[in-house]
Formats: structure tokens, C-alpha cells, sequence
């Protein structure tokens, strides 16, 4: 048989949503393992200050009830949020739903940051795409220095940056995410490191793997 992937992403989801505690601020990552987070959380009916990281996830989260603020809190509890690769040594690659630089901002404002994920999300290296968000302007500058990189047919993010894809080797995530950050026009990159991720949760089967990275 193969693998139920939705059904890996929820039990995932549902580990996370145990790890909550009443009167946390939250983050709330955005995707589809996120949307297995938010139903498996209200049933809880904890009170939680919430922040989310797109206006899908802030719309999603008030239909059931939570408490969605903006963000001007300098510290969160706690983080969840999906990826869509996880290295070996703990790197993420984010973004492939355009919210990465919101996520990014959430996740290191929390104390601690879950990530949530099933099983076809580790992987032996690091590949491209990896998401970036850009500037408008100036946007056929920054491409050209870029190199490898093209340009994502989505709306803008909610902040009005432009979203593109690094589609060149990714190599040593470190060094990457280092030039992707240098490189003028560039709002942010889906590169997350290890040293921002508390622990990871991974859908495997009928159970889920807890991986601690800090």
C-alpha cells in the first residue's frame, strides 16, 4: 500500500495540537498540514492568543473560534508550522505557499517553533526550488544578480513582495541562505535553520516520529 499522506499530515497535526497549552500566544503557520492543525486545536477550546502567518490561515482560524491578532507581540510561546523539505541535520526549505517571510518572522519570535510535516518531506539533501520573496522594485535588477531564478505565477505576498523561486544547486544550505540574504532586492528566503527549529514532527504510517533539534 502506499503512503496515506493526508492521513500522515494530521496525525502530525494532532501531536502538535497536544503540545498547546491554555493562555500560550501562538503562532499558526500557514499550508495544508497547518489546516489539520487549526480543527484538532479547537476541539481543545484552550484560550490562546493567536497570530497568524497569511490571511488564508487568519480567516480559517476565526471561523472556529480563535482569537487571531496582529502581530505587534515581541515574544510567542509557541510556533507550528508545516515545510516542504527537511535536511538531515535539520535545515529547512519553506515557502512553497508564499508565506515564508511571515513565517519566518513568527517562527523566530517564538520561544519555541514545531514543525509538522509527513513523511515524504525529509529528504537526504537539500533541492531546489527555493521560495524567495522580492522587492517589486527593482525586480529585473535583483533577477539578473540572482541568476538562477524565476519568477512564481502567484498573487503578490500579503506585504506586497514579489514571489519567485531560486532554482540553482543548493549545495551548502549556510552558504546559500548567506548570499540569498546579501543580495540586495531579496525580502527574504525559505532557507530556515536548524538553530531556529525546536522540534519536528513527522506523519510516518500510523504514528509520528519526534525529532528534537534544540
Amino acid at each position: 500500500m502506499g503512503t496515506d499522506v493526508e492521513k500522515e499530515k494530521q496525525l502530525a497535526a494532532q501531536a502538535a495540537a497536544a503540545l498547546v497549552e491554555s493562555g500560550m500566544r501562538l503562532g499558526l503557520g500557514t499550508g495544508s498540514t497547518v489546516a489539520y492543525l487549526l480543527p484538532a486545536l479547537a476541539q481543545r477550546r484552550l484560550a490562546l492568543r493567536c497570530v497568524a502567518t497569511s490571511p488564508e490561515t487568519e480567516h480559517a482560524a476565526r471561523a472556529l473560534g480563535f482569537t487571531v491578532e496582529p502581530f505587534t507581540l515581541d515574544h510567542l510561546d509557541l510556533a507550528i508550522d508545516g515545510a516542504d523539505q527537511i535536511s538531515p541535520e535539520g535545515w529547512l526549505v519553506k515557502g512553497a505557499g508564499a508565506a515564508h517571510t511571515r513565517e519566518k518572522l513568527v517562527a523566530v519570535t517564538a520561544e519555541r517553533f514545531v514543525v509538522i510535516v509527513d513523511s515524504t518531506k525529509p529528504v537526504p539533501a537539500l533541492h531546489p526550488p527555493v521560495p524567495l520573496e522580492l522587492m517589486a522594485f527593482g525586480l529585473a535588477s535583483t533577477l539578473s544578480r540572482l541568476g538562477q531564478a524565476c519568477l512564481r505565477d502567484v498573487p503578490p505576498s500579503p506585504d506586497g513582495g514579489v514571489i519567485a523561486d531560486f532554482t540553482g544547486p543548493v549545495g551548502d544550505p549556510a552558504v546559500l541562505a548567506a548570499r540569498l540574504a546579501a543580495t540586495p532586492g531579496v525580502v527574504d528566503h525559505g532557507l530556515f535553520p536548524p538553530e531556529m527549529v525546536t522540534m519536528i514532527l513527522v506523519g510516518r504510517g500510523e504514528s509520528v516520529e519526534r525529532l528534537e533539534i534544540r
